[in-house]
């Protein structure tokens, strides 16, 4: 079997709201082969910078584009080919954008291989250690108290028994900050977990003191308070403060990981397998639970990386809980024909070849940016 096209869609909503939501768009990858077999990814994250990654022409043998390099392949070598994309982008590429691009095309490459192979992804990685994960209903804070709490209340009422919130407006003053989580705490009960993310919005000492307040209102972890390279500052964090610290989203490669890790100290290791791949991300996991670390997913796009994280979070045996993004525009919660069954506060492991979704060729249409 052979790679016969590599190709991109690039998804996105028609209003762009001013905020850090990544549902808002996404890129798709998909892979066709000789046998008829076509494998699914995708990239979170920046859609024109990914397609110009994948679609860039030969400049030598450590710059060129990624399409170029696997027709003709064999998509079942993933370990392989990922390396070979590794060393034909090693003058431009070793992190970021480049690693995504890359995460994007391995996610599809390991579709195809579950299909071929007539087994679902979680049997390739080595076997599932359970069939179904916890989900938690991960949301943005809204611009009111009031409606921060009606989506709090929604998701207890759906099932879910963790809710997560984050990002602005959150995070620009003290006293903001503490009636927000008070109010969150008190929809959702005592019974349920609740995960802050602060999007990169304090230092270390401004962590530290947030922390000590938030202590009466037992958050499940504190996400991502700091800048994403002040793995010093996580350091100084994870030392002091008494709730988990959870980070990672932004990390494409195993070496951030390891630092994050080693040097940042955090609790709960955040993977985002259309960054990392399922390649990368395995090794990622291995690492993490060398170091004692638990393993959660970061999911804030569509039914792909759902499907994704899901197949990994399994076949994991350190994973902890998984992101489930709810914000309610088609891209997120209707990309996919065959979305995965989410029930009772539970993602359900699909039993299908490959990632067993696809996506609904109606809703690429509607929302692709040509």
């Amino acid at each position: 079997m052979k790679i016969t096209d590599v190709e991109t869609f690039y998804l996105k909503l028609p209003n762009i709201e001013n905020r850090t939501d990544s549902s808002q768009d996404t890129l798709l990858i998909r892979i066709s082969t000789d046998a008829g077999i076509v494998g699914w990814g995708e990239v979170d994250g920046c859609p024109s910078v990914v397609q110009a990654i994948v679609d860039a022409p030969y400049s030598h043998t450590m710059v060129t584009g990624l399409k170029r390099l696997l027709i003709g392949e064999n998509p079942l070598d993933t370990g392989r080919l990922w390396s070979l994309m590794h060393r034909a982008t090693i003058f431009y590429g070793r992190a970021g954008a480049t690693l995504q691009a890359m995460a994007g095309i391995d996610i599809a490459l390991w579709d195809i291989k579950g299909k071929a192979l007539g087994q679902p992804i979680s049997t390739l990685l080595g076997g599932a250690f359970r069939d179904r994960m916890r989900v938690y209903s991960s949301n943005m804070f809204q611009f009111t108290i009031e409606a921060t709490v009606e989506r709090a209340r929604v998701a207890i009422d759906t099932g879910h028994t963790g809710v997560k919130f984050g990002w602005e407006p959150f995070g620009r003053d003290e006293r903001t900050d503490i009636a927000y989580v008070e109010a969150v705490r008190k929809a959702i009960g005592d019974d349920n977990d609740f995960m802050l993310d602060v999007g990169h919005a304090w230092d270390a000492k401004t962590t530290i003191r947030r922390a000590s307040l938030f202590e009466p209102y037992r958050l499940f972890w504190i996400e991502e308070p700091l800048h994403p390279d002040n793995y010093a500052g996580y350091g100084q964090v994870s030392k002091a403060c008494s709730q988990y610290i959870a980070a990672g989203e932004e990390e494409c490669s195993v070496a951030g990981f390891e630092r994050l890790i080693d040097e940042g100290g955090v609790d709960v290791v955040q993977i985002d397998l259309t960054r990392t791949g399922f390649t990368q991300a395995v090794r990622i996991a291995d690492y993490a639970m060398s170091r004692g670390r638990k393993v959660c997913n970061h999911n804030f796009t569509t039914d792909i990386n759902t499907a994704a994280s899901l197949h990994f979070l399994c076949a994991t045996e350190n994973a902890l809980v998984m992101e489930y993004c709810v914000e309610p525009n088609e891209i997120a919660r209707k990309l996919a024909r065959n979305p995965v069954l989410i029930r009772d506060g539970y993602a359900h492991l699909p039993t299908e070849p490959g990632l067993g979704v696809e996506p609904d060729p109606a809703i690429i249409e509607k929302y692709l940016v040509r």
